[in-house]
């Protein structure tokens, strides 16, 4: 689907989308208890779905009714040459992979290529002396054998969706187990929420020392009633319009939430200086509206970008690519990216989704100032379904072209 944006200033109220992070959580943790469970604010992202699939995938039933999704849990069986179709979403993928395990059994995950190349690096490392067996093709990985309690020691710099996976399927197990993380310990705050919907859903876990985290066995989540908190990540979007000249009012955020990328406001205000400085290895998914609202301003230096390469898309490449088509120069060295000073200029190209929510959002942001055209921009369905809809009811100019 093509987006011709035309130049133009938001002005009104709009309400933050609920939380993917949570919203995934929140889904499993009821998937996984014994009792009739009710979400409240699932969206119909491509990502919400995913999950769904692989709930359904376990043998759970669920009834999906507007925004609210009502999960039956049950006992789950051992597997038997069960397929969890993830679409493109790396967390239902890494969160799902140990709870499969747990059960034990042989099992396949589906997805697109992209996601398998992005992968589960950190469980073939974990699971080579566990007697697990993995085999990878360009669009699956199968898998065969059980999760077993016991400690589990793995890197903090690649994705903090390994830890959560095993924080989610060890309490399962008849035995305790430690996970420890080691420094350095990126997106920590994805693995405290996490552990707050474990803990809404009666499942606790231990952090007696920082980044290591005892599990104890034989726990069992319990039944529930939830709803999703604002998406502080999507949100960002909104305030970077707001940082560049709109009048957004955002509503249906908690200002005291754990998610980490409520930082994108602290950010913001950091960038309105001249050589601002900002670290992203907490909140990697802030980096193209970010280097996009850097790009607006007066260029801007960020750091702890590496993880950017390995997202929906290589995001600082795609954005420096996506950049250069308005006028502006990017530096990317292996964990920095410089967004250097200039005058944006309407795209002298079609502008590239590059297969990846962030970078439309991101291309929808500069677009409504200099005008230009995203081709690719279904990707947004990813996370957020109805962000060219909510946008034009605050202003947003745009047409859309042929799928």
């Amino acid at each position: 689907m093509n987006v011709k944006i035309h130049p133009c200033t938001l002005q009104g109220p709009v309400t933050a989308p609920p939380s993917k992070s949570y919203a995934h959580r929140l889904l499993i943790c009821a998937a996984l208890s014994d009792g009739k469970s009710t979400v409240h604010g699932i969206s119909k992202s491509e990502d919400m779905l995913a999950t769904l699939d692989c709930v359904s995938a376990l043998g759970i039933s669920y009834e999906k009714n507007s925004d609210c999704v009502i999960i039956q849990g049950g006992a789950i069986n051992k597997l038997d040459s069960t397929v969890f179709s993830c679409r493109e979403s790396g967390s239902t993928l890494r969160f799902f992979v140990p709870i499969a395990l747990a059960f034990g059994g042989t099992c396949e995950f589906r997805g697109t290529p992209r996601l398998i190349e992005r992968g589960i690096s950190i469980y073939e490392e974990l699971f080579k002396q566990k007697n697990i067996i993995i085999n990878k093709t360009t669009d699956s990985i199968k898998l065969s054998g059980r999760l077993e309690p016991g400690e589990y020691t793995l890197r903090g710099d690649v994705s903090s969706q390994f830890v959560s996976g095993l924080l989610f399927a060890l309490p399962l197990l008849d035995g305790d187990s430690t996970i420890r993380v080691l420094p350095p310990v990126e997106s920590r705050k994805y693995i405290d929420i996490t552990m707050d919907a474990m803990h809404l859903f009666g499942v606790e876990i231990e952090e007696r020392e920082e980044n290591v985290f005892s599990v104890h066995g034989n726990q069992s989540y319990k039944s529930r009633a939830v709803s999703v908190e604002g998406d502080w990540s999507n949100a960002a979007v909104l305030y970077a319009f707001n940082a560049l000249g709109a009048e957004l009012r955002v509503t249906g955020l908690s200002m005291n939430s754990i998610q980490g990328d409520r930082a994108c406001i602290e950010f913001l205000n950091e960038m309105a200086k001249e050589n601002a400085k900002i670290e992203l290895s907490g909140s990697p998914d802030l980096g193209p509206v970010l280097f996009a609202v850097a790009a607006a301003k007066h260029g801007a230096n960020f750091t702890g970008t590496a993880r950017l390469r390995i997202k929906e898309s290589d995001r600082a490449q795609s954005m420096s690519d996506e950049l250069k088509k308005f006028g502006i120069e990017t530096v990317i060295n292996e964990n920095s990216v410089k967004i250097l000073p200039g005058t944006l200029h309407r795209p002298d190209k079609v502008l590239n989704g590059h297969n990846d929510h962030r970078i439309v959002m991101a291309m929808t942001l500069l677009a409504s100032i200099t005008g230009g055209e995203i081709e690719g921009a279904e990707a947004i369905r990813k996370s957020y379904p109805d962000f060219f809809e909510v946008l034009k009811k605050v202003g947003l100019e745009c047409e859309y072209g042929a799928e």
